[in-house]
């Protein structure tokens, strides 16, 4: 903790090199004013102690970047989340690459028996969802998959034709969940089956601004008791992540039957905006705008027996950037910061500061990754040979790019080195089965001498020499795209052009704003499918993302909102992570088939892999029980556990 009497001045470059000292001075007031400089734009703040010190009941404070615009459900804003998790625990968490249940008895599975498909007759008019995954209305033509057991789009056998006359049988799914007894909410009412179903009507209806996606897939949700809800969704759906399909309970006794709300009442009414009562660790007390939110110990929380949650109040307060909130909680404001996406590039500062004792990082891997993506395939009218087809030159770059390298000067080694688009600790993790290319050079040069690239003009860069289509003598010259002020990916592409430089590639460094760089095509350079090389960061779901590279998901003038920037094409890939898709979890074919598209990915490199970036937090070092996720949406998803040692 940091000692009421020391005044320590932290002066950091805006390069985040350190260049001040801890500068120590003695005062004799035990409320000594603490003054703060942390990178970036200049912020002092002035604080009193630490809340954490006030004799009496136990108080944690978090400082986050952002204030809430609104803590309902259904209409908040990403700066709410953490605040959500203190107010509702679950109903279901996504920890450790699964699903685990929290206020639910278990969750459903096929083995079980409480998941599972049932034969249904549809005609024509009647929505199913066909062998592209759209829904539709069934009509004359109609492709369809009758059973979930064959889904191959290319087997004849798998697929359906409707005439437009004569019924068919299909398939549709059916899955049930139980709540845990003695669920309340804050007010002393039992949280219900009938809540869960408010929500669904709630998220569906068309006055709320939320995603339709499950809803347009959805032939029923409906209580079946007190405690048990089944979802049917419509003939056709299969849905990998079914066990998720519950819907968070929203109180109807007060928001409806009391309150007499419609959904579009409460994207504004105070009930569920600023003061939603919930079944979590806590309960809202206060909140002062611009400034704080207050919430205390629910004494009706599921879990109070076990002694959660581990403090009587919780604080949040808000600060503008990444800077705000590492400055507060130096200056004593805070016991835990969040950081959000702006913290990585603080990492210098705050290793320092870990190691002069006055804060903890709490580090994880996330469910970003970095990458380098090659042109492999670009449009037609973006004129450049084609260095990138060859598999031999991608492998060769992936020997001639010292990612370790990377990984430690831009994560200071808390990014882990990546082979492909699944985490080294997911279950799903192709261990034995993955090509690994390891940074050396010699191998890499190798590899473009093979593939018909000599530097026989010794002026330090590769030309081409029997490389088919493209001329005798084109140097290995090409264009590296980043985004403009993002320092770490600027980094990224400094490193990359040096290692290249080595190996007697050319690279050029251009840095573009972000809304051109990510922008659709047929203009944006990078899903327009007009770049060389580029490099930008992947975001994971939950499910992993091999479709990212399959031949269907190239954008063109069909459709430029595809992720597929490279063209890879490749049919056994394609034909892998396809089945992969279509498979169920827990089943041999769905580990199976996500092993071998791995296996295919890191030996043919439509992208080479650089890191997955860390996920962190910082805390005062008297604070314990914080444990990161990487895809828990929060930081806070364990907030009851979260304590101070005493």
């Amino acid at each position: 903790m940091l000692p009421k009497d020391l005044v320590r001045q932290l002066a950091v470059a805006s390069s985040l090199t350190l260049i001040g000292t801890l500068l120590l001075a003695t005062c004799e007031s035990p409320t000594a004013v603490q003054t703060v400089v942390v990178p970036g734009p200049t912020v002092v703040v002035t604080a009193t102690p630490s809340p954490t010190e006030t004799p009496g009941p136990t108080r944690l404070t978090v400082c986050q970047v952002g204030e809430p615009e609104s803590l309902y459900l259904y209409g908040g804003s990403p700066a709410a989340r953490n605040v959500l998790e203190a107010i509702y625990d679950g109903p279901i968490d996504y920890r450790s690459f699964d699903f685990q249940p929290v206020i639910l008895e278990k969750l459903p599975s096929l083995d079980d028996g409480d998941a599972y498909f049932q034969p249904v007759t549809v005609q024509a008019g009647d929505r199913v969802v066909d062998i592209t995954g759209e829904v539709v209305s069934l009509q004359q033509g109609t492709q369809v998959f009758p059973s979930h057991t064959c889904m191959d789009a290319a087997n004849p056998e798998c697929v359906v034709t409707f005439d437009g006359a004569t019924p068919i049988e299909m398939e549709q799914m059916v899955v049930s969940w139980e709540l845990k007894e003695g669920i309340l909410w804050s007010d002393g009412e039992s949280v219900t089956a009938d809540d869960s179903v408010y929500s669904y009507e709630l998220t569906c209806h068309p006055d709320t601004p939320s995603s339709k996606y499950i809803c347009d897939r959805t032939s029923a949700y409906a209580a079946a008791g007190e405690r048990t809800v089944v979802w049917t969704g419509i003939p056709g759906y299969v849905d990998d992540l079914y066990a998720a399909n519950f819907f968070s309970p929203l109180p109807r006794h007060l928001w409806q039957t009391q309150l007499r709300a419609t959904p579009a009442d409460l994207l504004s009414r105070p009930e569920s905006t600023r003061q939603p009562i919930g079944w979590g660790p806590f309960r809202i007390t206060e909140w002062v705008q611009g400034d704080h939110i207050t919430l205390e110990r629910n004494p009706l929380y599921f879990r109070a027996g076990e002694g959660l949650p581990k403090v009587d109040y919780l604080t949040f307060r808000f600060a503008p950037n990444a800077e705000g909130v590492a400055a507060m909680l130096l200056a004593g404001e805070c016991d835990l910061g969040i950081l959000g996406d702006g913290g990585e590039s603080l990492l210098p500062f705050l290793k320092e500061a870990e190691g002069q004792g006055l804060l903890r990082l709490v580090v994880s891997t996330s469910n970003q990754w970095e990458h380098l993506e090659f042109g492999i395939n670009p449009v037609a009218t973006y004129r450049r040979s084609d260095f990138f087809e060859d598999v031999r030159v991608r492998q060769a770059f992936a020997h001639c790019i010292d990612r370790q390298a990377i990984v430690d000067e831009v994560t200071l080694g808390t990014g882990k080195l990546a082979d492909v688009y699944i985490p080294p600790d997911h279950p799903l993790y192709a261990q034995d089965r993955l090509t690994r290319w390891t940074y050396d050079p010699q191998i890499g040069r190798a590899l473009m001498a093979e593939a018909g690239w000599a530097d026989q003009n010794g002026d330090g860069v590769l030309e081409a020499y029997n490389v088919t289509g493209i001329r005798a003598g084109t140097p290995f010259s090409v264009t590296l795209l980043t985004i403009r002020g993002d320092t770490q990916q600027e980094t990224i592409a400094r490193l990359i052009r040096a290692n290249l430089a080595d190996c007697g590639i050319q690279v050029v460094v251009n840095s573009v704003p972000a809304r051109d760089f990510f922008a659709d095509g047929p203009i944006g350079p990078i899903f327009g499918r007009q770049f060389d090389l580029a490099v930008f960061t992947w975001y994971n779901e939950t499910e992993p993302p091999c479709y990212l590279y399959m031949t269907g998901e190239i954008p063109d003038q069909g459709n430029w909102g595809r992720p597929n920037a490279s063209g890879f094409s490749n049919p056994e890939y394609d034909a892998a992570c396809q089945a992969a898709l279509a498979a169920l979890p827990r089943t041999f074919e769905y580990r199976n088939f996500h092993t071998e598209a791995q296996r295919i990915f890191t030996e043919q490199l439509p992208a080479l892999p650089l890191f997955w970036r860390p996920r962190f937090a910082v805390i005062r070092p008297d604070v314990e029980g914080l444990i990161l996720d990487p895809f828990e949406e929060s930081e806070l998803w364990g907030i009851e556990e979260i304590g101070l040692r005493r």
